[in-house]
């Protein structure tokens, strides 16, 4: 005898196999958004974090971060699954399935203070050229790298260096600070500003009868060694790589003396010094220029951008006349907004001491704002070495 399957049976097995792939289906679906949403809530915190710093800074409060160090989050799925009559007429004899489901999520977050000895060092140690170079060669301004980056600019002008201050305080050092890093972006803007290390092959001679065996062998390890015959000695060769020199010209043009003598100048300096030589001949080279920018701290970057809302704010600086046009030549290195209500339409605002401070990312300069914001954030990053840990992140899904 042939079994069949009643209706009602099939119904109940289809409501089974549903049931049963239900949590398959939805705990990937489940994690892409946690983690998403995670993300965007940490991102967000850091941010708010940077502002209600600078506002700290606007009201000469200390500044200090809270980082998120681990979340463990629990997801629960309960799926249920049953049958019943139909309510009335002839389908009433039939069997209908339910459905049903829920998920229940269980954070965990470790929230930890960013402090200590090595975070302080961190936040005070100024930037190093290296850092500054990375940014510049993800396509950033020069100008807004150098604005928000810089301390001063440093001249050497009738055989004595001269320090003009990126502070606008000190109206005649500001000027032509601003100036200088105006002239830097137009030559950028024309895609002839050249930063790169200078690297040049030193050699050295010394005779073979003065090198041992096991000297030799050492040599080998550090120098590429040429034996002459003739003489009876050794020529030593080693490529030195000098730090990171700004220029409107190809710096591998220059010959080998050049070099090595720019390398000699350039490495008398500090490791968060970057260097310039804008010379003529070349775009730009109507108002040349050679010295050093001197790089400053996350801690005193923030206290610049908090002194700018009141007592030391930024003024309009028009460009040089030897200057080639630039698009724009904002007055602000990231304009911030103060205000007694809160702003509409800001990416970001927060409220402190009463009042509420938000980036400009409205009108003409709200790309150049977000940028700047963007290059404070990646300044952080660089700032904070890992926030410590509680336990072991985790993300973990029940069934």
């Amino acid at each position: 005898m042939r079994q069949t399957t009643k209706p009602h049976s099939l119904l109940a097995m289809l409501g089974a196999l549903w049931a049963l792939s239900l949590p398959g289906c939805l705990s990937p679906i489940t994690l892409n958004r946690a983690v998403v949403a995670y993300d965007e809530a940490i991102t967000d915190a850091i941010s708010k974090q940077l502002l209600i710093n600078i506002a700290r800074a606007h009201q000469h409060q200390p500044i200090h971060f809270t980082g998120v160090s681990n979340i463990a989050a629990t997801f629960d799925f309960r799926v249920n699954a049953g049958a019943t009559p139909a309510l009335t007429g002839e389908a009433s004899r039939a069997i209908l399935p339910i459905f049903g489901g829920s998920v229940a999520e269980n954070p965990t977050i470790s929230i930890a203070p960013i402090e200590g000895e090595e975070f302080t060092k961190r936040l005070l140690t100024p930037f190093q050229e290296t850092k500054f170079l990375l940014l510049l060669r993800q396509r950033y301004d020069i100008d807004l790298l150098l604005r928000l980056m810089a301390q001063e600019l440093r001249i050497t002008e009738k055989g004595q260096e001269v320090a003009y201050r990126n502070t606008p305080a000190d109206r005649t050092g500001y000027e032509m600070f601003r100036r200088v890093v105006t002239h830097l972006s137009a030559i950028q803007d024309q895609n002839q500003l050249h930063a790169e290390p200078l690297i040049y092959i030193r050699t050295w001679t010394i005779p073979a009868n003065s090198v041992t065996a096991e000297g030799f062998q050492a040599l080998q390890k550090e120098y590429h060694v040429t034996y002459n015959q003739k003489d009876n000695s050794y020529t030593l060769q080693k490529q030195i790589t000098g730090p990171i020199l700004i220029t409107n010209y190809d710096p591998y043009t220059l010959s080998p003396e050049e070099r090595a003598r720019l390398i000699d100048e350039t490495e008398e300096g500090y490791l968060n010094d970057v260097s310039f030589d804008i010379r003529p001949g070349h775009i730009g080279g109507e108002f040349p220029l050679k010295g050093d920018f001197r790089l400053r701290s996350l801690y005193s970057i923030l206290n610049f951008l908090g002194r700018s809302l009141g007592e030391d704010p930024e003024y309009n600086v028009d460009k040089d006349p030897r200057t080639p046009a630039v698009p724009y030549n904002p007055v602000n290195a990231m304009e911030l907004l103060l205000s007694d209500r809160a702003p509409s339409g800001a990416d970001l605002s927060i409220q402190s001491h009463g009042k509420y401070y938000s980036v400009n990312t409205t009108g003409p300069l709200a790309r150049w704002n977000r940028e700047a914001f963007q290059t404070l954030y990646l300044l952080f990053q660089m700032t904070v070495s890992e926030v410590p840990r509680v336990g072991v992140p985790s993300i973990t899904i029940a069934k």
